[in-house]
């Protein structure tokens, strides 16, 4: 039973996780969207976070990938 506790509060986690990420992703992109849009060019910093976000989805995704893998093989509940 505790294992399951643990396991929820892990998969609560990356739940949390994705949103934020998810979020922080979409803000950025819509500000990169308003800067181009008013004709200027993004700026480097807002450029780099954007790159930093895909890399913290890509991260989640893959170990929203991994607890599929343990469920579907039974390691998991």
């Amino acid at each position: 039973m505790d294992k399951r506790k643990a396991w929820r509060a892990q998969e609560q986690a990356l739940v949390e996780r994705w949103n934020a990420t998810a979020t922080r992703q979409r803000e950025l992109q819509a500000e990169i969207a308003r800067q181009s849009d008013a004709g200027g060019t993004p700026s480097a910093q807002l450029l780099l976070d954007a790159e930093r976000s895909r890399s913290e989805m890509e991260t989640v995704r893959r170990e929203v990938a991994r607890m599929k893998v343990q469920f579907s093989t039974g390691k998991r509940y």
